[in-house]
């Protein structure tokens, strides 16, 4: 099988060159058959990637050790679902699945082509296609997966154990979603610059698979962290640590791409910008991509241990982001609005909602590459911790919350600001309300951090409410008035008050937080506020690859039992490595918090105990807009233009 799914990769070379090259030829003779190789090259190549993909799997499920990549992430004692997901756990085999998203979200565009002009699903397609060539070539010659090896071992070296949970089987392919999906509004964004058709028609084809995206990465981020907070037993939900970071940076810039749609779809201004913001959301899911699984995070020596893979991701990423702002130079000139954007209205407060999402994109991408720079030119070494990116990140986040409850409330093309502040007067009433009351009845502090957190939440979560009750109050018949809400304003509401439950949790959770590090033997006691942690001690159990010392803490609020939590402190032989399994008690008012530390002496341990309230308004607060994105890219309203861009795409493919 190993030799089918090189072979596959080889195969769907070649078909990624036709791809990117026949249909440009096709644009410019104006000859729609070249045109349609586009569609028919997509999906034969998406066929071959997962051919490909299936013969890793089973070399993976049947421990095949003769490949270098399964010897050097896999066991016989490896349970199969880690076995199916250490597919993807290095760096060759997320590669592969970063090409197989690729070419499913090319398969998924192809399907949906007729839709299209033809030019532009054909030029879309080539782009893609372009991509997936730098990616294929970069594995076939630097990452590839099928290397074989002789002698072949007789056993593995096994899953790394911190990748050896529940996390990293869903993980890692919603991640990879989003970030790849990306690849879709940057091609858009490449086939309006080549052909100038940038228009509401446009906005609307890209819109869908940008939110798409968008929700992809936003679940796969809440993913993340809620895996990093269960399994490193840090107690911590984020560390602005650069692998987060490199995940992050194109949300931000994806956030702020699907808010510029929507303006250039509603208005037809900010196109320039638009599209700007389009090549730098995928720009930076590249960058992030690479940066993660090249090594450099790790030390950027990596570079000096592997030069042909450092060389090509250094070429890889110039080409890409040189060609497309190269093209966004030469083009983006032409693209003319289709008015004036006045700053006291909807548009206006939504571009400077872009602007606070860049400029915090920006300080993240400084902050990460920056000691790697540093480093790599021999000046010395330096940390950027989460001091730097507090200072600088806040500060933004804290004008964008305002804009975000404002502009619900703002109407489009301009409005006067003293109708637009008496239309928040009852939002702002009701967030002072909440700030002043809400620190103080529920952790008995009126901290002014609190309070100014509290009122940020409450005042994005009214604002995001006050727009469907205004829509519902605007008919007479109120349950019709909610039937007539679009799927994507309840997308918008969902987003938004998800916005605000995260602003309330990470507000709580960071000032409310207690962490204590003690030394209990059996049968003593810590307290965190009002609750006592007895440890009971320690007992020894077997796992299918590992052996466990498994600690046992009773949680007690007043006397009365609250939770019997068993942390874990585990040794994998195959490795050697010792990982730390906390245990978790939770309610959505706060998580009590026990990870396993060393063992001191005979019978004494090292406990760390953490009191955490309200941190799963953090994830929460993800999920919902996660749903509201699902919402947003089903809005109906997209269905029903599909009359329209097939006449369109028709009327193209005649004039061809």
């Amino acid at each position: 099988m190993a030799e089918i799914g090189h072979f596959a990769l080889i195969l769907a070379l070649g078909v990624a060159i036709a791809q990117t090259v026949l249909p440009v030829i096709g644009y410019l003779r104006r000859d729609s058959r070249w045109l349609a190789i586009g569609v028919s090259g997509a999906q034969t190549q998406f066929g071959l990637i997962v051919l490909a993909y299936a013969a890793l799997t089973l070399a993976f499920i049947y421990n095949d050790f003769s490949l270098k990549y399964v010897e050097a992430n896999s066991h016989s004692a490896l349970p199969l679902i880690y076995r199916l997901s250490a597919v993807w756990g290095a760096h060759e085999g997320s590669l592969l699945l970063w090409v197989l998203m690729l070419t499913g979200w090319g398969f998924a565009v192809s399907l949906s082509s007729r839709r299209l002009p033809a030019d532009i699903a054909a030029l879309v397609l080539a782009t893609m296609g372009s991509i997936s060539v730098g990616f294929l070539l970069f594995m076939l010659f630097t990452s590839n997966p099928f290397e074989r090896q002789f002698p072949v071992p007789l056993e593995g070296h096994d899953l790394n154990p911190l990748l050896q949970d529940p996390g990293l089987i869903i993980h890692p392919p919603t991640l990879y979603m989003g970030y790849v999906g990306l690849s879709v509004a940057f091609s858009f964004a490449i086939a309006a610059l080549i052909t100038g058709k940038l228009d509401v028609a446009w906005a609307r084809w890209t819109r869908p698979w940008t939110t798409t995206a968008w929700l992809f990465l936003t679940m796969g981020i809440t993913l993340g962290s809620w895996w990093a907070y269960n399994e490193l037993g840090w107690g911590g939900w984020w560390f602005w640590d650069p692998v987060e970071n490199a995940s992050f940076m194109p949300w931000l810039v994806g956030t702020a791409l699907i808010h510029s749609l929507a303006v250039t779809e509603k208005r037809g201004v900010l196109k320039s910008w638009t599209v700007l913001l389009a090549i730098l959301a995928f720009s930076l899911s590249l960058l992030g991509t690479f940066l993660v699984r090249s090594g450099v995070l790790v030390s950027v020596h990596a570079f000096a241990t592997d030069p042909a893979r450092g060389v090509f991701i250094l070429a890889f990423l110039t080409v890409v982001l040189g060609s497309a702002l190269l093209l966004y130079a030469i083009r983006a000139p032409k693209l003319v609005s289709d008015g004036a954007v006045e700053l006291m209205s909807r548009e206006g407060l939504l571009l400077l909602n872009n602007v606070f999402l860049v400029a915090a994109a920006a300080a993240v991408l400084i902050g990460t590459l920056y000691p790697l720079v540093v480093d790599a030119l021999g000046i010395g070494k330096i940390s950027v911790g989460p001091p730097y990116f507090n200072s600088i990140f806040l500060p933004l986040m804290m004008p964008l919350a305002v804009l975000v409850g404002m502009s619900a409330r703002v109407g489009w093309k301009q409005a006067r600001l003293r109708d637009a502040l008496w239309s928040l007067r009852w939002i702002a009433l009701g967030s002072v309300i909440c700030a002043v009351l809400l620190p103080f009845v529920l952790e008995r502090s009126w901290a002014w951090m609190a309070i100014l957190g509290t009122a940020l939440a409450v005042w994005v979560m009214i604002g995001a409410l006050l727009d469907v009750v205004h829509r519902v109050r605007a008919r007479r018949d109120r349950w019709q008035g909610l039937r007539s809400i679009p799927s994507g304003t309840w997308g918008m509401t969902l987003a938004h008050l998800g916005l605000g439950f995260w602003i309330f949790g990470v507000t709580y959770a960071s000032l409310f937080s207690v962490e204590k590090d003690v030394r209990l033997a059996p049968g003593q006691a810590a307290e965190i506020g009002a609750y006592t942690f007895t440890f009971q001690g320690t007992q020894h159990s077997e796992g299918v690859n590992y052996r466990a010392d498994t600690g046992s803490v009773i949680v007690e609020r007043n006397g009365r039992l609250i939770s019997k939590l068993q942390p874990e402190k585990r040794l994998y032989p195959s490795q050697g490595s010792v990982m730390t399994e906390s245990a978790v008690d939770h309610n959505p008012r706060r998580d009590l918090y026990v990870a396993l530390g060393e063992p001191i002496g005979d019978q004494d341990w090292a406990l760390r105990l953490y009191y955490k309230p309200f941190i799963r308004m953090v994830w929460f607060g993800g999920v919902l807009m996660f749903i509201g994105g699902i919402f947003a890219a089903s809005d109906r309203r997209y269905r029903l233009a599909r009359h329209a861009r097939a006449a369109a795409a028709s009327d193209a493919t005649a004039a061809v």
